[in-house]
């Protein structure tokens, strides 16, 4: 692909990988996890090397997600606290998605949608990351009432953040000109001044 010069550097190259590696790990999780959630998931398996490298395998790449999100997370949180002007945004949300977002409050780096996913991502990993650890008896003794509780908090919230993962999916290629930032690391100036105005201004200081 042909990049103008002008475009904006939205993500360094370190960020993207960061990122890459949380969504990779992530879709290694959800296929292994599911195919212990249902038998009729169970074949999966077979994509680790069968059942047995499946168990093996399925918590460590965990480690690797838990630990990723953390660099996201102190790289980011500052960036994705929520100001009024979120709020607005998040009350007007329903004209961006009918098509009409030129009169949508000026958001900074992320809007006012992108803080919530942040946010409920991260207590997601939080209660998976722990309910995954009481899970992993190898590695520390738990009660089997408290491993029963976690059971279902791993599932359930394993379901959550695989259904926003579809939408911050969807969202990246409804937004045209959103995917290339973790491609590339850049935006083009239109993209950034139609979607993320405040931050155009502070990056180009018009």
């Amino acid at each position: 692909m042909i990049r103008d010069p002008k475009d904006l550097k939205r993500y360094n190259a370190s960020e993207r990988a960061n990122h890459w590696i949380v969504g990779i790990s992530f879709i290694l999780l959800a296929l292994s996890g599911l195919a212990f959630f249902h038998p009729a998931f169970f074949p999966l398996t077979q994509l680790f090397g069968g059942p047995v490298w499946t168990r093996i395998l399925h918590p460590w790449v965990g480690v690797i997600m838990a630990l990723a999100f953390l660099i996201i997370f102190v790289r980011f949180f500052r960036l994705n606290l929520v100001t009024p002007a979120d709020i607005e945004w998040l009350k007007k949300a329903k004209n961006m998605v009918d098509g009409n977002d030129h009169d949508m409050p000026e958001q900074g780096k992320y809007n006012g949608g992108q803080k919530m996913l942040f946010w409920t991502l991260g207590v997601c990993m939080l209660l998976m990351t722990v309910s995954g650890l009481l899970m992993w008896r190898s590695m520390i003794h738990v009660p089997t009432e408290l491993v029963r509780v976690a059971v279902v908090v791993h599932a359930a919230t394993a379901s959550v953040m695989i259904g926003l993962i579809f939408v911050h999916v969807y969202a990246a290629i409804w937004v045209k000109g959103t995917i290339r930032a973790m491609w590339y690391g850049t935006v083009t100036r239109a993209w950034a001044r139609q979607h993320h105005r405040g931050w155009y201004r502070q990056m180009t200081g018009k």
